[in-house]
């Protein structure tokens, strides 16, 4: 078990996550115990995994779903506030999280697509800046840690509110420094290692400040700024280990 845990402090986080799809069975096996539980699957340990790009963040990946502090926040508000696992929803996914990615394929309410650029798992293959679906075909969105990467993010959010119905609702989280008020963008910048210098990740092309949801609402979506951590028990965020200042971008399209 030492030797298994040396090996695994080896490993460059970034990769951690990939790697550690196949190895789940025997990671939950070795974590197994009661200190925290991963809300999606219901099952429990005595500590995640750490993970990040740069700067580790400790105790955050979940053995189990391979799921984020924004992942678990996600799945909860969606359980909890929302009907989006009972109410029959046609649903589209893009660039579909592994941790969620079975799961909604097997609700039986759910009409259920996935898209992107270039995964090989998705139903269907799609530029985010050029859908290939009518106007107002979805009533649900998730677009979660995709628009840091796109240049025309504006573009791209037109997009996605194109094919919102009138009255339908997406989620677009995003990485976002909340110390800063103006997103800090320049394309000039193209080097992977620049750009983990300047935006902390590779291939990310900024960083969003406060004024995500102001772009998001110049794109024409009805904004609600949920942080829905703070309306959870200190006890419970930490059990769930959520980010307690995390915001979720809860976006609508005026019918």
């Amino acid at each position: 078990m030492k030797l298994f845990k040396l090996v695994l402090n080896t490993i460059p986080r970034p990769y951690l996550i990939r790697m550690s799809y196949w190895a789940r069975p025997v990671l939950s096996t070795w974590l197994k115990g009661d200190r925290y539980t991963d809300p999606i699957d219901g099952k429990s340990f005595k500590r995640f995994l750490p993970y990040g790009y740069g700067e580790q963040r400790p105790n955050v990946l979940s053995p189990s779903t391979l799921s984020l502090e924004r992942h678990r926040l996600l799945w909860l508000w969606l359980k909890n506030e929302t009907k989006f696992f009972s109410a029959p929803l046609k649903v589209l996914h893009m660039a579909p999280e592994q941790c969620f990615l079975d799961i909604f394929r097997s609700m039986k309410n759910l009409d259920y697509t996935t898209a992107d650029l270039f995964s090989p798992i998705v139903d269907v293959k799609a530029d985010i800046l050029d859908l290939p679906f009518e106007d107002d075909s979805f009533d649900v969105i998730f677009c979660n840690h995709v628009l840091e990467h796109i240049e025309d993010d504006s573009r791209a959010m037109s997009e996605l509110l194109r094919v919102m119905r009138p009255g339908g609702m997406g989620i677009f989280q995003v990485p976002q420094d909340l110390s800063r008020e103006k997103t800090y963008e320049d394309f000039s910048i193209t080097e992977p290692e620049e750009r983990a210098k300047h935006f902390g990740q590779y291939d990310h092309v900024r960083v969003y400040g406060k004024d995500y949801f102001s772009r998001l609402r110049d794109a024409g979506f009805r904004v609600d700024e949920v942080v829905y951590a703070k309306t959870l028990d200190e006890q419970t965020s930490d059990r769930y280990r959520l980010n307690p200042d995390e915001i979720l971008p809860v976006c609508y399209k005026e019918t």
